[in-house]
């Protein structure tokens, strides 16, 4: 059974978050979009589960489904924010459980250490290894996957707050940790440069905080599993076996590939970085570090490097994002819906067509130029202008760059957690 799956989401109650976000929505657009496996966003939050319950049920296999028929796994994410190595740490973690019962455990293991009905998201001052060992004492089935592992500001590796190695962050618990999300910002061919994540499957999944098709499963995992269970999906995350690969969009789309100041309308490469200092040279002061330099600095492998075994990736611009560009009309405009739905009607779901449609059918349902890009982009011939400190990367099509949208609440959320100077009421524990 192939299995498209966002494990990596949000509900309505988190920051910076779309009011629509609800269960009803999502499986509406995961199966326009052609995903069969969600993860169900912020299990922590007490309204959210309430309603999780109400929608959801669980036939014992660890998968609930809704009334629709969709699937979904239990799942949240924690921020985690403390201090190590004497260093000020801001890292988060995705969480599955296999059943309500044990996300429950979960929540009450976080309610001992802080507040969980403020956002989503909580924060916690507890170290990455703690958090770990104490959701393998509540079950061996949890997993704890590092979201968005460069991101620079809550991330693993993230060049403001993260490691230089895994160990480091995990400790003793490393043994308990089989897979990491690389993020928008980069993708499998850059993590290959590094031998330590050898042993770690990399998966993708969006982070998504709406549920548009252009938002959800634009990074996503594909499974091959007999059956779709929870044991079955665990066991495939953390053997490898059953892993085909994930679907990716070009890491220079991601809002922190390369280095730069947003307000100074300064991108530069990690080598134009370096012989800076890693100063801007409009303002003066120190640069956001992408992820592309992060990865020059920790890799102990020559770019194109490819291990044994790798799984192969999809590089995909979301579908309305290639009409949009083409219409020179806003992503969620009619004209851009309309092209979109004639392409569902005639193909199913966004992925059959982002992936598989020949090109003689996409033409006999679009115009020419639209059947095109589609191709460009399904054969990773579509250039980007790189995104940097905090703006997403922007698609060039017949030699113009398209800025297709803007994502005001997402940098403001950003903006709040950067800044934990003081404990404010709601936020949770800060440093």
């Amino acid at each position: 059974m192939k299995i498209f799956s966002d494990l990596h989401l949000h509900s309505k109650y988190s920051r910076a978050t779309s009011k629509n976000l609800d269960i009803a929505n999502l499986e509406k657009w995961a199966k326009v979009k052609g995903l069969n496996l969600l993860g169900t966003g912020d299990f922590t939050h007490p309204k959210w589960i309430q309603e999780l319950k109400a929608n959801l049920k669980d036939d014992g296999t660890g998968i609930l489904k809704s009334k629709e028929g969709m699937n979904f796994v239990m799942q949240t994410e924690v921020s985690l924010i403390y201090t190590d190595m004497g260093k000020g740490r801001r890292v988060h973690n995705i969480i599955l459980a296999p059943s309500m019962e044990i996300a429950n455990q979960v929540t009450e293991y976080f309610k001992s250490k802080g507040r969980v009905d403020y956002d989503g998201r909580p924060i916690f001052k507890i170290p990455c290894h703690e958090m770990t060992e104490s959701m393998m004492k509540i079950s061996k089935d949890i997993e704890v996957i590092p979201a968005h592992i460069w991101t620079p500001w809550f991330s693993l590796f993230g060049s403001m707050s993260g490691y230089n190695s895994i160990k480091d962050c995990f400790k003793d618990q490393l043994k308990n940790i089989h897979a990491l999300e690389t993020g928008l910002s980069s993708n499998p061919a850059m993590n290959w440069r590094l031998s330590q994540l050898d042993d770690f499957a990399l998966v993708s999944f969006s982070d998504s905080h709406s549920s548009w098709p252009w938002r959800i499963g634009r990074e996503s995992a594909i499974f091959d599993l007999k059956d779709l269970t929870y044991n079955n999906l665990i066991k495939a995350i953390r053997t490898k076996e059953g892993l085909l690969g994930t679907v990716e969009v070009d890491p220079a789309y991601g809002k922190y590939h390369e280095d730069g100041h947003r307000n100074c309308n300064v991108c530069l490469t990690p080598k134009e970085s370096i012989k800076l200092n890693n100063i801007c040279p409009k303002c003066g002061k120190p640069l956001t570090i992408g992820v592309h330099h992060r990865i020059e600095e920790l890799a102990d492998r020559p770019e194109g490097f490819k291990p044994k075994n790798a799984k192969p990736f999809y590089s995909l611009i979301p579908l309305s994002e290639l009409i949009a560009a083409r219409l020179g009309s806003p992503v969620a405009s009619k004209k851009v819906w309309a092209e979109y739905n004639k392409l569902l009607a005639a193909f199913s779901n966004e992925f059959n067509i982002l992936i598989d449609v020949p090109e003689s059918e996409l033409k006999k349902h679009v115009d020419e130029k639209i059947a095109e890009y589609i191709l460009k982009n399904r054969n990773g011939q579509v250039k980007l202008k790189p995104g940097y400190d905090g703006e997403y990367g922007i698609p060039i099509f017949d030699d113009k760059e398209v800025r297709i949208f803007e994502e005001e609440k997402e940098k403001q959320a950003e903006e709040i957690e950067k800044k934990p100077k003081k404990r404010q009421a709601g936020l949770g524990e800060f440093l």
